[in-house]
């Protein structure tokens, strides 16, 4: 079996007949995702939420991905490579139905994701659609909360543990399963019980308690004075109610919600914000909104101003300077043109260096291996210092410790490959 696996064997009691009856916890997805990684899954799920049964295909503005997700909505480099990722990572489920019959049944994450004019499109399977639509079988994690997180193994947990917040434990765990869960099976430091529980457990758990909606508590079983087991008792945290969405109706029948609606907010974010801000605050970011005119993407305009509390300007007031304050102002406006000018300097230096490097990655794509060992035992040859020659080894042609080198190298090989 796959990473994910959870043997259903392994519950136990009251946890087993409740996963039989209602099918809790039955999707696993490998725990080597990154933070980021995990943080965009989530959000790609509750934008298609509304329509994942009866929509092939799902898309949402890249822009407001990242806004979302919390990171420079600019680094696109960034967002292709965590699609990518979760492309291949792999969901996997094995299930009791209602008559007893078991199920069991693999994906991956995403069946494709692709980025154009600056709108991500992408796509579950049917099979693991269906799954994730059934809130019976799979928790939908509020995005909200996520952004709490600052670690890949929190929220990691926050989701393994969410997916039984009905039950109020995982049931119990081996170590290996729990390793596996967290992405951290296969190192030799954290098959020492007191370094998984030092550096992965009492961290994980201490955050989830602190950023999330429920509160969890370890226990453990041992054979001998050894710890085989892991099971987390789960409670709601009542201190954090405010991230609770209410599924009923009453929502849906505020001004706001319709408001919401009519800019092409999504149910279910919809009924999120007013929960989390208040009628009243997103009314205030809706018509400050429409105050600005035509915008690129409301729902992405709307979830910066509801995060950055967007306030309407104020014309200062009129004031002379003297001509001391006057200079000073001067002086101060040619320092800041001087670091914009710098700024967009180095980004300009940045994309070029980019763009050489993804050349050279095409140049080495079409040697033969034995070609590519020689360029590598020659440039490494060229290099003056051992810190350089380690990050070389390490990164091979991505080093960007040796970007500058790396170019010239395959300058001095290709002398045509980068021109324009």
């Amino acid at each position: 079996m796959p990473d994910t696996q959870i043997d259903i064997d392994q519950l136990t009691g009251a946890l087993r007949r409740e996963t039989v009856k209602k099918n809790v916890a039955a999707i696993h997805i490998s725990g080597k995702l990154s933070l980021l990684q995990r943080k965009l899954s989530n959000v790609l799920l509750l934008n298609a939420y509304d329509a994942l049964t009866t929509a092939q295909t799902h898309s949402i503005d890249a822009r407001t991905l990242a806004a979302i997700v919390g990171y420079n909505s600019n680094d696109f480099d960034t967002l292709r490579a965590s699609l990518r990722a979760l492309a291949e990572t792999v969901a996997e489920w094995d299930m009791l139905d209602e008559q007893g019959r078991q199920e069991w049944g693999v994906s991956s994450l995403l069946s494709f994701a692709k980025l154009k004019n600056g709108v991500c499109e992408y796509a579950y399977s049917p099979a693991l659609a269906q799954k994730l639509h059934d809130p019976k079988i799979y928790a939908l994690i509020n995005v909200h909360i996520q952004r709490n997180f600052s670690s890949g193994h929190g929220l990691a947990l926050y989701e393994n543990c969410y997916r039984f917040v009905r039950t109020g434990s995982t049931g119990w765990w081996s170590l290996e399963t729990f390793r596996k869960l967290m992405g951290v099976q296969g190192s030799s430091y954290y098959e020492s019980f007191k370094h998984l529980n030092a550096k992965i457990i009492k961290p994980a758990v201490g955050e989830v308690n602190k950023s999330s909606d429920i509160v969890i508590t370890p226990e453990f079983r041992k054979k001998g004075r050894a710890v085989t087991d892991i099971r987390f008792l789960i409670r709601e945290n009542p201190q954090m109610a405010m991230f609770q969405i209410d599924d009923g109706d009453g929502a849906r029948g505020m001004d706001v919600y319709k408001a919401l609606r009519g800019q092409g907010v999504s149910d279910r974010l919809a009924r999120q914000w007013i929960a989390e801000h208040g009628e009243e605050y997103v009314l205030q970011k809706l018509d400050y909104m429409i105050g600005q005119g035509e915008v690129k993407s409301s729902v992405g305009y709307l979830s910066a101003a509801l995060r950055d509390d967007y306030q309407p300007k104020t014309e200062p007031i009129a004031k002379e300077l003297s001509p001391e304050a006057a200079e000073a102002v001067r002086l101060q406006q040619t320092v800041r043109d001087q670091e914009d000018a710098a700024y967009h300097q180095r980004k300009a230096e940045r994309a070029e260096r980019a763009r050489k490097l993804e050349i050279v990655a095409d140049l080495v794509s079409r040697r033969n291996p034995t070609q590519r060992n020689a360029d590598k035992q020659l440039f490494i040859a060229s290099l003056d210092g051992d810190l350089e020659r380690e990050n070389f080894r390490t990164h091979g042609w991505h080093s960007g410790l040796n970007a500058s080198a790396i170019i010239a190298f395959w300058s001095e090989l290709e002398p045509t490959a980068f021109d324009e």
